[in-house]
């Protein structure tokens, strides 16, 4: 596979937190507003989340000068083993659905949780998805922060 035929983001990582502590990170705003965005701020205020099949998200990460509207709709709610909804951000385009995110979570036991992370749509060049996945990791080392603290 060549770089320019990139389509998507694959992520693993192994969080040292109980798998419904990883889940509910991802599903409840007071703690998804802390985490996504990685170090930038994402004020409460400005996120909503309807964790339900049909329900929908969004929120604006703030940086210096600038503000990155993000939303999408949850297709599938499992907890505390799986997600799937979409995302689209300000730039694209209204008649795509997005890219697709799915998130499995799986209980290692002793307290850790295996977070799989794919994004897949194709609507990305090979140099955004590779910037996007730059992002994604970045939140997700936000994210080994936040489940130290609750």
């Amino acid at each position: 596979m060549t770089e320019s035929a990139r389509e998507g983001i694959d992520i693993t990582r192994i969080f040292d937190a109980p798998r419904e502590l990883v889940f509910e990170a991802w599903t409840t705003p007071e703690h998804f507003a802390v985490w996504y965005g990685g170090d930038a701020e994402v004020p409460l205020d400005r996120v909503s989340m309807d964790v339900r099949p049909g329900g929908t998200w969004r929120l604006v990460i703030v940086v210096p000068g600038t503000e990155m509207p993000f939303h999408g709709v949850y297709r599938e709610v499992v907890a505390p083993e799986r997600l799937v909804f979409t995302l689209k951000d300000a730039t694209a385009p209204d008649d795509i659905e997005g890219e697709i995110v799915t998130v499995t979570f799986t209980d290692r036991g002793d307290k850790t949780t295996e977070m799989v992370f794919q994004q897949r749509g194709g609507n990305l060049t090979a140099e955004q998805y590779a910037a996007a996945e730059d992002g994604w990791e970045a939140f997700f080392d936000a994210l080994v922060n936040r489940l130290a603290t609750i």
